[in-house]
């Protein structure tokens, strides 16, 4: 049996095959029976879509599941998993961009757009202005960190920015007294996308715990105050230092006219970015939902199944799609008790809207309460929407 490796001679049965980097035949117009044990190259990798190497998720910002939200200040909206955060004046709009907003060209048809509402225009010394995404220990023993195999780790991402200059990313590892590292990159041209490929280095020191914990934050800085820009940029892991983090950064946030999108969101082990690793819609809404998980209602939407517990409530259990990071610890309504009811034969409109009771990772029980509803304790019934606006959404962000 033969060794079959790039860039060498394949001895077998047949003439002499020379096998070149992109897998092409040369020198004879046919190959027969080649049996190979030993396939070596890393070419062969950076050249195609092998499956599970982009360690973000919704990095094609499909997924969307709170909408549209405006006057965030800290928080998440638009594309799952990504999380506008500031100290300061800014406030935004997070948006999930449809086609006529992202590269489709390049493969995208969504991205997350940052739409800046309320200006920073002369930042405070502590004033940070930064978009996010946060990964779990689990998810990330492959990069092998604080040992002597530590691996070098490599992002890429389209941006389009109103703003040009000089822009700061940066890795955070909440394991080991956020330790960070951080790299410029250069927005060229206004309001126009632009692939951007970063490589950081590997760091032997502090392993990331394996565990369903924040334990490594990506963050690309829209602006930053003197305590965060006064020093050198850290640009190989050290110790937590303010003033190295976002040396450079441009204030992208200083004008209501200005936008920021970013999509194709990669971070992958290794020093060369590959193609994008395009995952379908399912398979990124059960990721997503391990963080948030949302119900939407319509006027014959059945949230659960549960008993009327005496008095004006009953206990709904609703069960999840995946199973959670961790029991939720809030749930999002509508807001509105009479998006709500509870039904045996018939409706009792809620006079509350739901609230959260027990629960792990797997489902929650609820309290729907209606006043007055007039049914039995002990009653089977459903939990009900009663309007296309009703939601129950389950939040166990990291």
């Amino acid at each position: 049996m033969s060794t079959l490796k790039v860039n060498t001679v394949l001895s077998a049965d047949t003439p002499t095959v020379n096998i070149t980097d992109g897998l092409n035949v040369t020198g004879v117009s046919t190959v027969a029976n080649i049996t190979a044990t030993t396939l070596t190259s890393t070419n062969i990798v950076n050249a195609t879509s092998l499956s599970h190497r982009n360690l973000i998720i919704n990095g094609a910002m499909q997924v969307a599941q709170r909408g549209d939200t405006a006057s965030v200040t800290s928080g998440y909206g638009g594309a799952d998993r990504f999380k506008f955060d500031r100290d300061g004046a800014t406030a935004v709009t997070l948006k999930q961009g449809g086609a006529s907003d992202s590269p489709v060209s390049e493969g995208f048809s969504n991205c997350q757009h940052v739409d800046i509402t309320t200006a920073d225009t002369s930042m405070g010394s502590a004033n940070y202005n930064l978009l996010t995404t946060r990964l779990e220990g689990y998810n990330l023993q492959g990069i092998q960190k604080g040992t002597a195999n530590a691996r070098e780790l490599t992002l890429s991402f389209y941006i389009k920015s109103t703003v040009t200059g000089t822009y700061i990313v940066e890795l955070v590892d909440q394991s080991n007294s956020s330790r960070h590292v951080n790299k410029a990159y250069t927005v060229s041209a206004s309001n126009t996308w632009e692939k951007k490929e970063i490589t950081f280095p590997a760091d032997t020191t502090g392993t990331i715990t394996s565990d369903q914990n924040r334990r490594l934050d990506i963050n690309w800085w829209l602006g930053a105050g003197s305590t965060y820009n006064s020093g050198t940029l850290q640009t190989s892991w050290g110790a937590d230092t303010n003033a190295n983090r976002a040396v450079g950064q441009v204030n992208a946030v200083n004008s209501t006219s200005n936008d920021i999108m970013i999509t194709g969101v990669q971070l992958e082990v290794g020093s060369v970015a590959t193609p994008f690793e395009h995952r379908n819609y399912g398979e990124e809404l059960e990721q997503c939902s391990r963080y948030y998980y949302r119900i939407n209602g319509s006027n014959l939407t059945y949230f659960g199944v549960g008993n009327i517990d005496g008095g004006n409530e009953a206990q709904i259990l609703v069960k999840f799609a995946t199973s959670m990071r961790e029991p939720p610890s809030s749930l999002e309504t509508s807001g509105t008790a009479n998006h709500y009811t509870i039904r045996v034969r018939g409706n009792a409109t809620g006079t509350s809207v739901p609230t959260l009771s027990n629960r792990n990772e797997r489902n929650a029980m609820l309290v729907f309460t209606a006043a007055s509803h007039g049914f039995t304790d002990g009653q089977s019934c459903f939990g009900r929407s009663a309007s296309n606006d009703a939601f129950l959404a389950f939040v166990s962000e990291l």
